[in-house]
């Protein structure tokens, strides 16, 4: 039973390797970050007033104006997935997410953990094993 287990499992290790796991990785959750970055702007890059409001009335983080917060958020959610989608400084681009990630189960929805547990597994994939092959990091010769 073993021999052909491991033989299929070796297979599979082929068929999946590094390099798909972090394309999946990287663009996975680029896209969950992106796409809560969209949700606090208007245009391009101007932060919405509702935005604000949720940092005021939502989120309430303790060591941070709303202002701020909404911006910086905004501004971080749309830079960092978008080097992870170029696979460009994937490991930088990662801990910030992974960053953001901790304070948002920490201060605003301590109850999502499974969602951030979920977040925290594909940044950490990244963050130990870089951005794969299709990726500038690589043709950069970047580790």
């Amino acid at each position: 039973m073993r021999g052909p287990w491991n033989r299929i499992a070796g297979m599979l290790e082929g068929l999946v390797g590094h390099s798909l796991l972090a394309l999946a990785a990287r663009f996975g959750i680029a896209g969950i970050f992106f796409m809560s970055a969209r949700t606090k702007v208007e245009g391009w890059l101007t932060v919405t007033d509702s935005a604000v409001a949720l940092f005021a009335d939502e989120y309430k983080l303790p060591f941070l104006p709303p202002e701020i917060g909404a911006h910086m958020a905004a501004y971080a959610e749309h830079f960092f997935p978008l080097l992870l989608a170029l696979g460009l400084f994937t490991r930088f681009a990662a801990l910030a997410l992974l960053g953001m990630t901790v304070v948002i189960q920490v201060f605003v929805y301590p109850a999502a953990w499974a969602t951030h547990l979920s977040w925290a597994g594909l940044l950490l994939y990244l963050i130990g094993r870089g951005a794969g092959a299709a990726s500038l990091d690589r043709a950069l010769g970047l580790k």
